[in-house]
């Protein structure tokens, strides 16, 4: 069975891609290989990491195109001719629209730091959500992997991963903590059920088989 090829795609440092990396090399992955990673701007270090771990490297930057379609068309006919199967969203936060979706339907993947649906959607993303988080005076909160669908956090959740959260916590400290020991974790199993058929969607849900289908 030929593996499923994965794009994950990137705006800043890349520590999920390395998660996904690292997780690939220890053989991990499932039936799947990161066959490309994309950047939404030059000169991130996510690029990087993957031309260190002989990843071939794509950069699609926004101010290049004029408008929110064009981009989208332009990413969505990349991952086409790259015959990808599974699209993940790495610390991407250059806005997509429905042709991306309607290209990749239920194979897209999103983390977030944050058990959603709380600390979510519009405008809950890096140390916002976190800043949230500790307003609220929340005793545990964590990460969640989703499939990603035009409502923003609102598509099938795959996995969850509940971290303490500690009295003395700052934005920075619970993030680091969410990313060690909830993102860095569940981000790579959600990608190795994909790409070894255990997942199904149904009815906004997604179940996960014992066995691939």
């Amino acid at each position: 069975m030929s593996k499923k090829r994965i794009a994950v795609l990137a705006s800043g440092g890349g520590t999920n891609l390395q998660a996904l990396i690292d997780t690939q090399k220890r053989g991990e992955l499932g039936n799947g290989e990161i066959c490309l990673v994309v950047a939404s701007k030059p000169g991130i270090f996510a690029l990087e990491r993957a031309s260190s771990n002989g990843i071939p490297t794509s950069v699609l930057a926004r101010k290049d195109y004029e408008d929110i379609a064009s981009y989208s068309r332009a990413l969505a006919d990349l991952l086409v001719a790259e015959n990808i199967d599974l699209v993940v969203l790495a610390g991407f936060l250059t806005i997509i629209d429905e042709q991306v979706y309607q290209a990749f339907p239920n194979r897209i993947i999103n983390v977030h730091p944050a058990l959603i649906p709380s600390f979510c959607g519009k405008g809950y993303y890096g140390l916002h959500v976190h800043e949230a988080a500790l307003a609220k005076g929340v005793k545990v909160s964590g990460a969640t992997v989703h499939i990603v669908t035009p409502e923003c956090d609102a598509g099938p959740i795959i996995l969850q991963k509940a971290v303490e959260v500690m009295e003395d916590d700052t934005p920075e400290t619970l993030q680091q903590r969410i990313m060690e020991q909830a993102e860095w974790k569940i981000l790579p199993k959600a990608v190795q059920l994909f790409c070894d058929d255990r997942l199904t969607v149904r009815d906004n849900k997604v179940y996960i088989n014992d066995q691939g289908e």
